[in-house]
């Protein structure tokens, strides 16, 4: 597997020069768009890495996955009166659909999706920031997984779309918690720092019906597991979520620092990284190594390639 991970590379090398680095969000647009790695973690723990694939990147939207799986694992599916699981079919950061739909965001991918979960976390823990932090460390097996303070306080300066959603949702009665609060505890797991093989070492519980390797512990049970990864096939990459399921086919989420992690389920974890996107968010470069990936995976052995 490890040569043709080098060849995925390679070839997916191809599409850097298209795409843009993220700019909305200061301290990401200071990213080298050159970048590229990818990491695969098999469920029985064995690792392959290629290109810059040990370098540490904003996780940014991946967050969210963790995010979700602890509101579940704290509030069961208590959690779904406060927000949906259908696409959303608008923008990540839209105002109009949490306005025409009573402060429920759609699901728990979009951004306002994502800061009522992060509600119910400060609800839940005196630092739930900090908690996520120790929970991506004990995954990956990395305790030096860090907060990057200069993305989050890029993120602060630059809250005003998400401070918006925010108040709304809160006047709708669908916040508990301060908003400052709230935001702050989210940008702080959006800026978690973590590697391609940290991200395919984390969520490799994904691939492995909740069994977290690292942890050497059941994280959440095969149901919860699937469910998802469901979420994640729907509603995982913006609003291209249709078309990454279409060519790719496999339950993933993005994140606009250019990282993109996919589940192989029963089998292993993927992640790829490059920090020039398309219109929709999501890395160029990452989603064709992880094209290249798809197609040429053997259904019927794990390290064997068609071709």
């Amino acid at each position: 597997m490890q040569a043709w991970l080098e060849s995925i590379h390679a070839r997916a090398r191809s599409r850097l020069g298209s795409g843009r680095v993220a700019s909305y969000i200061p301290a990401l647009a200071e990213q080298d768009p050159e970048r590229l790695g990818i990491a695969v973690c098999t469920n029985d723990g064995t690792l392959y890495a290629a290109g810059d694939a040990e370098t540490p990147f904003s996780i940014q939207s991946i967050a969210k996955v963790l995010l979700l799986t602890l509101a579940l694992r704290t509030h069961g599916e208590a959690l779904w009166q406060r927000v949906g699981l259908n696409p959303s079919g608008m923008p990540f950061n839209s105002l109009a659909q949490l306005e025409a739909e009573r402060g429920k965001p759609r699901n728990p991918f979009i951004n306002a999706g994502a800061i009522v979960v992060t509600d119910r976390l400060v609800s839940a823990f005196a630092t739930p920031d900090k908690h996520l932090q120790d929970v991506a460390r004990r995954l990956a097996g990395n305790a030096r997984i860090l907060i990057d303070d200069e993305v989050l306080d890029s993120e602060w300066q630059h809250r005003s779309r998400n401070a918006a959603m925010a108040y709304l949702m809160k006047a709708f009665g669908n916040l508990d918690n301060d908003v400052d609060e709230v935001l702050r505890t989210y940008f702080s797991c959006c800026a978690l720092a973590m590697s391609c093989t940290d991200l395919a070492v984390a969520m490799n519980f994904l691939a492995a019906d909740g069994e977290a390797r690292a942890m050497g512990e059941r994280f959440v049970s095969p149901g919860l597991t699937r469910r998802i990864n469901a979420i994640m096939a729907t509603c995982g990459m913006y609003d291209a979520a249709g078309d990454f399921a279409y060519r790719v086919g496999l339950p993933a989420k993005s994140g606009v620092g250019g990282g993109i992690v996919a589940v192989v389920p029963g089998r292993m974890t993927v992640c790829a990284w490059s920090p020039a996107l398309d219109d929709n968010g999501n890395s160029v470069a990452a989603q064709y190594a992880l094209e290249l990936f798809a197609e040429e995976l053997d259904p019927a052995g794990i390290s064997v390639p068609r071709g």
